[in-house]
């Protein structure tokens, strides 16, 4: 197949979601092609044969205080589609990206063109950014104009149907990971010079938004660090990064915690941790908490959204009510334990390997399969 992969080029999980799963594709033969404003952060193998990168141009001109990016990428898509031969679109993230491809599909369509699209819904764009009554009526529609729906989790699935007129079927599929690539490396090195007293190490990685509730990573940090020796690094950036990096001064812990900002190689990070923290207000998956685990991480996670269905209470790590400091606390104790830590371990590896890309990549094909199928079936009738 043909597919064009519509996404976001940045950190955040719907662009990693989307570039991984683009190249989990080129690799089974499936030519790739990337529409998008900026080469996607994890799209660094462009000398692969089946893989290609289709800049999107935003124009600015003094009419327009801000450039009409949906209509931009909406051309981009008729260019690749036509030029290319695509026969699919798969876009990632419904704002703007289900809007344009439909825009695109129907641009087509009037050029005897047929090609169909898919949307998978990854999170925001559903339980925050979506509802909102400027975007809703869009959201809604688009959604209902697409020949496939996908969604991360069961949880984002029944919180679309709630939240939204859709009346198209959603499959779930779980966002996966790439084992290939994390897993535990031999990093003891760099253990040994942000712990150099043997202290116990946690792990957060996120947009430092403040759905992630970084002050209570911070909280559940400050109550660890006096009672067990303890280090904290905080991985990513974001609006909340600035007064973080001030709480913690306020808090005098600054010198057992450390920023290290955006990381392409966060598994050398994770390969050294011993704890990994997620208590998120809202996780419509929990992909970061996923690569913990495939490096051999226990999770100390909310038991919000998705996170329920990839973080095993009790087997994987823990889930506790969104802020509740105390049981987390409590949890992250049983797990650094030294009679349990290496029982946690071995679980959250073996959970990950549920999530290979390999076990994944064919749930999409699938659905791609499916929608091909029926778009010929409709394009015959016409």
């Amino acid at each position: 197949m043909k597919i064009g992969i519509v996404c976001y080029p940045t950190f955040g999980g719907s662009g990693v979601v989307a570039t991984e799963l683009g190249k989990a594709l080129a690799d089974q033969g499936h030519q790739i092609h990337f529409i998008t404003y900026e080469q996607p952060t994890r799209l660094v193998d462009l000398f692969n044969e089946n893989i290609f990168y289709h800049k999107v141009d935003i124009r600015s001109y003094p009419l327009f205080e801000y450039a009409p990016y949906e209509l931009a990428l909406a051309s981009k898509m008729v260019n690749v589609v036509k030029y290319e031969s695509l026969d699919l679109l798969h876009v990632h993230y419904a704002i703007p990206h289900a809007s344009a491809a439909f825009m695109a599909r129907e641009i087509l369509r009037s050029q005897g063109v047929f090609v169909p699209f898919v949307t998978t819904l990854h999170g925001t764009d559903i339980t925050l950014v979506g509802k909102d009554e400027t975007y809703e009526p869009v959201v809604t529609f688009s959604i209902n104009q697409s020949n496939g729906v996908t969604a991360v989790s069961e949880s984002l699935k029944n919180d679309t149907y709630a939240q939204f007129r859709v009346n198209k079927e959603i499959d779930v599929i779980p966002n996966f990971i790439d084992l290939n690539r994390f897993k535990k490396q031999k990093k003891e090195h760099f253990k040994t010079a942000i712990c150099p007293n043997g202290e116990r190490l946690i792990v957060h990685t996120s947009n430092f938004r403040k759905v992630k509730r970084i002050d209570d990573v911070i909280k559940v940090f400050c109550r660890l660090r006096k009672l067990i020796p303890a280090k904290l690094l905080l991985v990513g950036d974001g609006p909340e990064r600035r007064r973080i990096e001030a709480l913690c001064q306020e808090l005098d812990i600054h010198e057992d915690v450390r920023f290290l900002g955006k990381l392409e190689l966060i598994e050398e990070v994770l390969s050294v941790a011993d704890v990994f923290l997620m208590p998120s207000e809202k996780e419509s998956f929990g992909l970061a908490a996923l690569e913990a685990m495939a490096c051999e991480v226990p999770v100390i996670s909310s038991n919000t959204g998705g996170l329920p269905e990839l973080n095993i209470h009790g087997v994987t790590g823990f889930l506790s009510n969104v802020g509740d400091i105390d049981d987390m606390v409590r949890n992250t104790l049983v797990v650094l334990d030294e009679a349990n830590l290496p029982r946690f371990k071995e679980n959250a590896l073996a959970r990950a390997r549920e999530f290979d890309v390999d076990h994944i990549r064919p749930m999409y094909e699938r659905v791609y399969e499916r929608v091909l199928a029926q778009h010929r079936t409709e394009a015959l009738a016409h």
